[in-house]
């Protein structure tokens, strides 16, 4: 990120998820005023090719870490193997990487499977909300999925193979998508400019929004309560915008609608 602060000479950037070292693809930044807003697209979805390697378990469930175990795979049939995908897809409870960032007992669990310890994160609610094989050119299943936020798939390839009785790791992986943002659009760290940027409005595209006249956006960017649209019965955040431009997000509160992230500049 510090490339993309010397381009545009900002010190405020920020991410909405960052990649595993051996990854390559989509990072979304978000720049300046901007970042205020990356907790509302903090749920998009991600989207991912990749390629599994069946028959060997590393420590980091991917071909940087250690091999732990290895096993036969020639038996598993082309049946099985979908039977395993398929149920994989849907909602399931996945445990994190021993080498990931989630904190045990306040500490980063990478940093304890360093010194040796065993790593057990507790297991976490995911979504696979699309998982597909391309290729079996076997042990290797290049893949494609689309995933919940907080989703690690180097724990989907490692209990992938977990099920199929052969034990497995990520041997690469390329980010596709981040919520509606695709990697095919996406510019280089080289090659960012601030012509580059995209409207952060796209951050609350999939909140309702509300307009504003010149009286109620001097209140909104002073942080001043504005009377809730009659409307509007949501209970849900309200991206506040002036013609094209976006405000702020508010939130209601009774009958009052509180920003509570401006990001115009105020004048």
């Amino acid at each position: 990120m510090d490339v993309v602060r010397r381009a545009l000479g900002e010190q405020r950037v920020g991410h909405l998820g960052t990649l595993d070292p051996f990854a390559k693809g989509l990072l979304v930044l978000v720049v300046g005023r901007a970042t205020r807003l990356a907790p509302f697209a903090a749920d998009w979805p991600k989207t991912y090719e990749g390629v599994i390697r069946l028959g060997v378990t590393t420590d980091t469930d991917d071909l940087t870490g250690a091999v732990v175990a290895t096993a036969p795979w020639t038996s598993i049939t082309p049946a099985q193997l979908a039977d395993v995908i398929g149920g994989f897809r849907g909602a399931y409870e996945q445990r994190p990487p021993a080498y990931s960032a989630v904190k045990i007992e306040g500490e980063r669990a990478y940093r304890r499977a360093r010194r040796g310890e065993v790593v057990l994160p507790e297991p976490r609610p995911v979504e696979i909300r699309e998982l597909e094989i391309v290729e079996a050119a076997v042990p290797d299943l290049r893949f494609r999925a689309t995933v919940s936020a907080g989703t690690y798939v180097r724990s989907l390839a490692r209990d992938i193979g977990a099920k199929l009785g052969c034990g497995a790791h990520l041997t690469a992986l390329r980010r596709t998508a981040v919520g509606p943002l695709l990697l095919v659009d996406a510019v280089a760290p080289e090659s960012v400019s601030k012509a580059a940027l995209q409207d952060a409005a796209l951050l609350v595209a999939h909140m309702p929004r509300r307009q504003v006249d010149k009286k109620e956006r001097e209140a909104v960017l002073h942080g001043r309560p504005l009377r809730v649209d009659p409307i509007a019965d949501s209970r849900e955040p309200v991206a506040v915008f002036d013609g094209a431009e976006l405000l702020a997000v508010a939130e209601p509160v009774g009958e009052l609608l509180k920003p509570r992230v401006v990001v115009a500049a105020d004048g």
